[in-house]
Formats: structure tokens, sequence, C-alpha cells
């Protein structure tokens, strides 16, 4: 992402908080995940939209109006210790010269200087809640100034949510943002046709897993959540991450794995079988997730509200399962009473960017948000037929099907940024039988 872009949003976002405002927000921490190994850091999605700084130990302010600069980084100084051992740090000139800021200082002057940058100014906006040990502090800056009213220090008065206003501003994509979720999005579309290419009877589910791995590195790029590889009954667990179980012929595999280049995020789910043929049964099942989620994909269009997508597929899966045998009744009513929950009991997408479940509000005023050009979403539905459900007919069981892509809303339409990975069943068999 260039710098334009991240100066781009700051400017917007110090336009609607307004001169006597000031923003502060802080760096995602280090997180350990056993003794004094941590986990690989990603940087908070908010501090990365704003910056573009990948550091931890870093607290980002916005003073709009300030005479001396807008954009100030508190970060870690140079240390040639510690970057023998942990690499290099931008330090406060790499802060300015490589990530824009208009001043930088070092982390441990935050307390004597942060205060100063507070004071006068009536309101401050942050992200509360988030980071409790940064609310702390920054309650204890504030109440500095507080300290101070006698000699004539003014605190600001009125502590705003910063995500009202941000989170309003990653939901409508920039071209910029657009093309690299395009671009995460092909290298899932990468990752997912050597699935099919390599998946054998006998393999383990984490050695799929692996592919997606491999495939990602070589561009970059890492997963953006936790990869769902499962066969047979596990393709009916919808959060299904111990990826060990072996890949048996007549099963199902469904992958939900998708790719996370520069902090953007891509999600895909294919089902395919594992022998490279499906059974009758198999089919009938898929043919009608398909057919929700292409109704489901039609429309995602400017104007129309959030929940229409979800309500195509929901009456084709519905109509389906009537044809299959497994309800019985007329639609309208198995959908009011909510009859298809056993075998689908999720909504049909979400939002997507920096986050795999995106920020963003779903409803506005009590109302279905309208779809605008610029939001992304995922359009997933599925059947799921798992073996502890009663009653149902054991040509069904075990059945697990989702198929999800990733959908920006255009003026002209759908626009299927995931579009490459292989959906319709002959192309699947196709591929996997080449």
């Amino acid at each position: 992402m260039q710098i334009d872009e991240y100066r781009r949003r700051r400017r917007e976002l110090m336009n609607m908080m307004g001169e006597q405002s000031v923003a502060v927000l802080a760096a995602a921490p280090e997180q350990t995940r056993n003794r004094d190994v941590l986990y690989p850091y990603r940087q908070d999605s908010d501090f990365h939209y704003l910056t573009g700084f990948p550091e931890p130990e870093a607290v980002m302010v916005l003073a709009p109006g300030r005479a001396h600069g807008e954009f100030l980084l508190f970060c870690r100084d140079r240390d040639p210790e510690r970057e023998q051992w942990d690499g290099p740090r931008a330090g406060q000139d790499g802060a300015c010269e490589v990530y824009g800021a208009d001043d930088a200082f070092p982390i441990d002057d935050i307390d004597e200087i942060l205060p100063g940058l507070l004071e006068g100014r009536e309101k401050v906006y942050c992200m509360v809640g988030v980071h409790q040990d940064f609310d702390q502090a920054l309650f204890g800056w504030v109440n500095q100034i507080r300290a101070r009213s006698r000699a004539g220090a003014r605190a600001p008065g009125e502590f705003v949510s910063l995500e009202h206003l941000l989170h309003e501003m990653r939901l409508i994509k920039s071209p910029a943002e657009l093309r690299l979720m395009r671009d995460a999005a092909q290298v899932s579309v990468q990752a997912h046709r050597r699935a099919m290419e390599i998946c054998r009877p006998g393999m383990k589910e984490y050695q799929i897993e692996a592919a997606f791995h491999e495939v990602y590195r070589s561009h970059g790029g890492e997963h953006a959540y936790p990869p769902i590889v499962g066969a047979g009954r596990n393709s009916c667990i919808l959060h299904y991450i111990e990826n060990r179980d072996v890949l048996e012929d007549g099963d199902l595999l469904l992958i939900d794995a998708g790719c996370e280049l520069d902090c953007y995020a891509s999600d895909i789910t294919r089902t395919f079988p594992v022998s490279g043929r499906f059974t009758a049964e198999q089919r009938a099942v898929y043919d009608i997730v398909l057919e929700a989620q292409l109704a489901a994909i039609d429309a995602v269009r400017a104007g129309n509200h959030w929940n229409m997508p979800h309500e195509a597929a929901l009456r084709v899966l519905t109509q389906g399962l009537v044809d299959l045998g497994v309800l019985r009744g007329a639609v309208d009513d198995l959908i009011e009473s909510e009859a298809y929950r056993p075998y689908y009991m999720h909504r049909t997408g979400h939002w997507l960017g920096m986050d795999v479940h995106d920020v963003g509000e779903y409803r506005v005023d009590g109302h279905w948000r309208e779809l605008e050009p610029g939001m992304v979403l995922t359009v997933e539905p599925g059947l799921y037929f798992a073996d502890t459900l009663p009653d149902l007919d054991v040509r069904w069981k075990n059945i697990g099907i989702r198929i999800e892509d990733d959908v920006a809303v255009t003026r002209n339409g759908p626009d299927i940024l995931s579009d490459g990975a292989p959906k319709a069943v002959d192309d699947i068999q196709a591929l996997m039988n080449g």
C-alpha cells in the first residue's frame, strides 16, 4: 500500500473529528505463545489502516491543526543489541522517513509528552476496552492534566469511540484496497486449485493444509485464519481446525481457507470428493448449495439490503431440502418456522477486509443496511447432514457442503474477487482427474 493511501485515510478521519479533537491509538501488543516464545506478530488492523507501521510498542496520535505536524508516532528507539536478536527497528527517523509521520518520539517518553498533546483538546477519540492496560494509561494522562486545572490546564472533557468513525471508513474499500484483496483472493484460488490437484485417498487432512501454507508463503502471504480442512463427518463441523484425520475414498473434503496479504484477508470455501468423483447423493446436495450461492451472489447489488443475499440462498436451500425429501411442507412455512436450521445453521456471509469477519454494522437505525459500491462480503451457503441428526436417511449422512466466494459490490453488479477456484461439478472433476 502506498504511503499516500494512509495519508488520505488520516486526513479523512481528522476532517470528521474536527480541530478540537485528538485521536490516540495503540499498536497491538506482542502475545506469548508459551514460556519465552511469542506468536508471530500481527499488527492491530485499525492501527495498520491508519499508519502502515508494522511494529509493536507504538502509539499513534492524530492532532488536527497542530502547527508542528498532525500525525505523530511514539515507537521504539533503534537498539543495535536488540536488533541483533529480533531484527531491525524503524526508530524515530524511520517513522518519519518511511511511514510518513510528521513527528516521532521514543515510546519510553510517552508519559512526559502525550499529556501535552491532549491538553486543550475537547475530545479524545480512542478504542476503549480493546487493550485495558493502555486504557488505564490514557486515563492517567488525562488525569495528569486535570490535576493541573488550577494552573489553567484544560483537560479533554469527552472520550469518544474511535471505531464509530473508523470502522465506517473501513467498510468502504478504496480502489487500492480492492486490488490488494483481489490479489489475496487469487493467491487463495491457486491454493484451492492445488488442493484439488493433489488430493488422494489415504492422505491426511494436514497434508492438504500444508499445500495451502506453501502457496501462501511463496507469495509472501499468511493464513488469514486457522484453515478448516475437514473430510467425511468433519465436513459437518463448522469450525473444525484439528485437520488430522485420513481422507477416505468416498468422502467429501470441505476446505475453508484464505490468504492474508499486507493485513488484508481472503476467505474461500470449496467442497469436493476425495476420490475425484461425486456420488449421486453428494452431487444432489452439492447442486442445491451451488444454486443457492449463485442466487445469493446475484443479489449482491448496490441498493439491495444486506439480508437479501441470505434470503435468496435460504429460499433455494429450503426448496432443495424439500426436493430431497428431508423436509416436508410449503417453503414459506418452513422458512418462517426455521425448519432448515438443523441443516443450515449459519448466515450466508459477513463483511470482509482487514479482518476476516470485518468491521461495519449490519443494521442501521434498526434496518438492514443498504449495500454500497466498495463493500466486500463473503457469500457462503451450505448444507450439513451430520450423522448425529435423528431420522436422517442414511444416504445423506456425513455430507457437509459449503461454497464460499469473496464478492465486491460495484455499480455494475457483483464482482467475484475469488473467481477462478472451480466450483461447477464438471470443472472440479476435470481438474482432479486431468
